[in-house]
């Protein structure tokens, strides 16, 4: 009798995280009833969750902003997890309700489950845990597995994760499993069955007494990942190039090629971080074997990325000098993978720019480009201006400038094979595409320059000023055809006490552009009556929005027309509940964290979030 195993498998972990689930449950209830009961042992264990969930409904079509048809009149991301553990013991589960899921998720991230669940033991200097977990091997480089829930990022690894402590000032990890790919782990045509990996950390200082009594420390880091692809993804058929002319009709002659993917992928990263005093200082490099994907239009190249981070900090003042040069670092578990989703991920690049939170300052983010790969370098000062001061008057100033600039690589080099493309390798013995280090294109990817003021004029007033200018090139970020973006950002923030309990706080921002959209206005009003309640208001206007057809389209016939996104709120809060209902309009945009980012279509109708921590 022949037996599915793959199928057999899959079904064995759905059943195992709906045991793991209920005997959660089992525990709470058990624990709950032993509180009650007064049960000393139940002192032993402690119960943790938390439930979130966020809505849209009463939802209407509005093809001035491009919110295009609605499948579904309620739609919601809602997560439930509960976690059981004492000193030796942990264990969790979490449910994801996505069946009908906030405009601007893929088709794949529907569905509904327990897919994420856990048992962890400790004793003395080791840890186990198998199911699903996340990690980060120093900065991310070549391994981080986390979850975000605002991008539809989870990229957890199930499988067995071992940290071991066996001597003083040494720490091993070693960890190995099956990414998540939305509802899915061991399926051979989505992500690879098997990522595998290791980091051994040495804190020298805990050795050299001399160090420790200098307040220096010093930290050494090695870390190894391999990724073993399936085999649906180890031969790879496409049409290209073959480099010859057809003398009959002098158009190139096309042939079918096979790419021959290499089966597996190794990835090394070496890094040194070094705080003395006040100063602190890391440099890493990282370096991945050759990886054809859809990431880099499967060229055959190896991956590189060196950083370089600097900073002083002493009270009233901070310095972080970063440099970063990355190429090819696309590391996906999956080859084919659209690179258009933020599915199958293995590692992370910090991101080199200021991470903005005002509405229009983060109207153009940047999003890291892994492939081809980029220079970046960003550099800040914050400064506090005493008080008592010419600039620092009766209360102090705070003055923070953040500068970042992002540009290309330098002209890639390619390698013709055999046959006199460029962009097919069927033996994959040589590197298809070069890049001399220290080169640099003539394109600019991204620059931004930020000031920041912070002031506080007396015991009841803070303002807060800012000005940005970005350089923003659509073209490489977004892959959209358009003009290099220059904007100017102002921003001004006011923050009153009327009294302990009753604070009002206000935005009044501007952007100016000559390009795209050309001005946006955005004002906010915030009430806040403590303990309980906030109420929000803000509207964000222009006046040069596209028309859309039903189906949310840019509709260039129709023209443009003027547009206030006004939004309402109001925001319950009590003990670990917390409940926002709002109603307006949200503009169509991305939404980023950490140089990753995600597009979220226009939207117009009734938004509600609830979270709830235990």
């Amino acid at each position: 009798m022949h037996i599915n195993t793959r199928h057999t498998f899959y079904d064995y972990m759905k059943r195992f995280a709906a045991t793991t689930a209920l005997a959660l449950l089992g525990a709470a209830l058990s624990l709950h009833a032993q509180r009650e009961g007064g049960i000393d042992g139940a002192k032993k264990f402690t119960l943790h969750g938390s439930i979130q969930s966020d809505v849209l409904t009463a939802v209407s079509q509005d093809d001035k902003i491009g919110t295009g048809v609605y499948d579904d009149k309620f739609m919601t991301n809602t997560y439930a997890e509960l976690n059981l553990l004492n000193k030796y013991f942990q264990a969790g589960a979490r449910l994801e309700y996505l069946d009908h899921p906030l405009p601007g998720f893929e088709n794949d991230f529907k569905g509904w489950g327990v897919p994420n669940f856990y048992v962890k033991g400790n004793y003395k200097w080791a840890e186990l845990t198998l199911g699903d977990f996340y990690d980060q091997f120093g900065s991310g480089l070549i391994f981080r597995t986390y979850e975000e829930r605002s991008l539809g990022i989870d990229n957890s690894l199930r499988g067995a994760r071992l940290a071991l402590k066996p001597l003083k000032g040494v720490n091993i990890k070693l960890l190995g499993g099956q990414q998540r790919y939305y509802w899915h782990h061991r399926n051979m045509d989505n992500c690879s069955p098997w990522t595998w990996g290791g980091d051994l950390e040495l804190n020298v200082d805990q050795w050299v007494k001399k160090m420790d009594e200098k307040n220096t420390r010093l930290t050494l880091g090695f870390s190894g990942v391999s990724n073993h692809k399936g085999n649906t993804e180890s031969t790879i058929s496409e049409v290209g190039n073959t480099g010859k002319i057809d003398p009959a009709t002098k158009k190139p002659i096309m042939a079918l090629y096979t790419r021959n993917l290499p089966k597996n992928v190794a990835a090394f990263d070496v890094r040194a971080n070094l705080q003395k005093g006040n100063y602190n200082f890391l440099a890493e490099y990282a370096w991945k074997s050759q990886d054809p994907s859809s990431s880099n239009d499967y060229i055959y190249k190896r991956g590189k990325t060196l950083m370089l981070s600097g900073s002083y900090s002493k009270r009233g003042m901070s310095v972080l000098l970063q440099a970063k040069r990355s190429e090819d670092m696309a590391f996906r578990s999956r080859a084919t993978a659209d690179k258009g989703t933020n599915a199958c991920y293995i590692n992370h690049l910090p991101a080199f720019s200021m991470q903005h939170t005002y509405a229009l300052a983060s109207l153009y983010p940047y999003a890291t480009q892994m492939t081809p790969g980029e220079w970046a370098f960003q550099g800040e000062l914050a400064y506090n201006f005493k008080r008592r001061t010419a600039l620092g008057g009766k209360y102090g100033t705070n003055v923070k400038v953040n500068v970042s600039h992002i540009r290309g690589l330098g002209q890639e080099k390619l390698a013709a094979n055999e046959s006199g493309s460029t962009m097919f390798d069927p033996k994959a013995e040589t590197e298809t595409a070069k890049n001399p280090f220290f080169n640099m294109s003539d394109s600019v990817y991204y620059q931004d320059v930020n000031v920041q003021i912070d002031k506080k004029v007396s015991k009841k007033l803070k303002l807060s000023f800012m000005y940005a200018y970005q350089r923003y090139n659509i073209k490489v970020i977004k892959n959209e055809s358009g003009p290099i973006i220059n904007s100017h950002i102002l921003v001004a923030e006011g923050k009153y006490q009327f009294s302990p309990k009753i604070t009002l706080r206000g935005e009044a921002q501007y952007l100016h552009t000559k390009q795209d959209q050309k001005d946006w206005w955005f004002g906010l009003l915030e009430l806040s009556v403590l303990p309980n309640f906030m109420f929000t208001i803000s509207d964000q206007f222009n006046a040069h929005v596209p028309m859309h057809t039903p189906d949310g389209q840019i509709d260039p016939s129709a023209g443009t027309n003027k547009v206030h996104y006004i939004t309402g709120s109001v925001t319950f809060t009590q003990g670990s509940h917390r409940l926002q209902v709002g109603y307006g309009k949200t503009r169509a945009g991305y939404n980023c964290s950490g140089g990753v980012c995600r597009y979220v279509p226009a939207s117009k109708g009734l938004q509600a979030s609830y979270t709830f921590n235990f």
